[in-house]
């Protein structure tokens, strides 16, 4: 390789990045230019894999939108899924890909409310959909209703039937959204790989060939798109297992919880203490000292 014709320029500009002076030279013999050549070769196949996968990435979207009857191939694919077990800990996963594969800084979690606007029934599925839906193109009408960021995807893909994809609709009909392609995705009677169905509102359900790439493709996200709802989950629900029982106590801040410990040395030991005890604690005036007493004596 030869040094670029504007190097000064180039060094000028990586010394104001790095915060000190970037001299940029051309090894021409030994170890440095064997070093310089190594790194070459490495960048050039680094670049080659890269232009290889975007190629194929590139491919993989024309054939789905052949296999979907889309208009073009999607620039935004958003898949989305839910999680829960017997209602307990219920999160929505929304994973992104497109032209550059899975775009993981994009992937967003919906925590489940069950009271408040979007309240939604405990082990309701469809309602759970309903609700992740809305509150996530609700936000973009709000942020970006021009659509000029980007963030809008041009294909939703629901892991569910017939009754996850009415729900989807459902939540877009209400806001008034009603030019996003959906497709459900559902597995087939026995459930196996690759006898899978597509529901599309409008048109019967369909299925695609098991080899096809199309076929592996979407499988791809919609697997994705489960482990990362399973994943969030769990995250979820051992985090509410390990927390701390005093975070519980209403008026308990993270000062007056770091008082309680370190006088008593763990939780357990302040939910057994006394009235005269707690009232000992620095920082924890008699009101509050009866308020730990009575949650933790009493239940309320």
């Amino acid at each position: 390789s030869e040094m670029p014709e504007d190097h000064l320029l180039l060094a000028e500009a990586l010394s104001r990045n790095a915060g000190h002076k970037v001299v940029l030279s051309q090894p021409v013999r030994g170890n440095r230019r064997k070093v310089t050549d190594m790194a070459l070769k490495n960048a050039e196949e680094a670049l080659s894999r890269h232009l290889a996968n975007a190629s194929s990435q590139r491919r993989l979207l024309r054939e789905l939108a052949a296999a979907l009857d889309l208009q073009e191939p999607p620039n935004r694919i958003e898949i989305y899924d839910n999680s829960h077990i017997q209602g307990k800990h219920a999160v929505g996963g929304m994973v992104v890909a497109g032209p550059d594969g899975f775009e993981k800084g994009a992937y967003r979690r919906f925590n489940i409310k069950d009271e408040g606007k979007f309240a939604t029934a405990i082990g309701d599925d469809f309602a759970m959909m309903r609700q992740v839906i809305h509150r996530r193109f609700s936000r973009a009408l709000k942020d970006d209703a021009d659509r000029q960021s980007g963030n809008w995807p041009d294909l939703l893909l629901i892991d569910g039937g017939v009754g996850q994809l009415s729900a989807v609709h459902e939540a877009l009909d209400d806001l008034g959204i009603n030019d996003l392609a959906v497709v459900a995705i559902s597995k087939g009677p026995d459930r196996h790989a690759g006898r899978e169905q597509f529901h599309i509102r409008g048109r019967p359900s369909f299925t695609l060939p098991p080899d096809s790439a199309a076929m592996h493709f979407l499988q791809r996200l919609r697997d994705e798109s489960h482990r990362y709802a399973i994943g969030t989950h769990r995250a979820k629900r051992a985090k509410t297992e390990f927390t701390n029982p005093l975070d519980a106590v209403p008026g308990i801040g993270p000062k007056r919880k770091k008082a309680l410990l370190a006088h008593f040395g763990s939780a357990r030991a302040v939910s057994a203490a006394g009235l005269s005890d707690l009232e000992a604690v620095e920082g924890i005036s008699k009101k509050y000292a009866q308020q730990i007493y009575d949650w933790f004596y009493s239940g309320t």
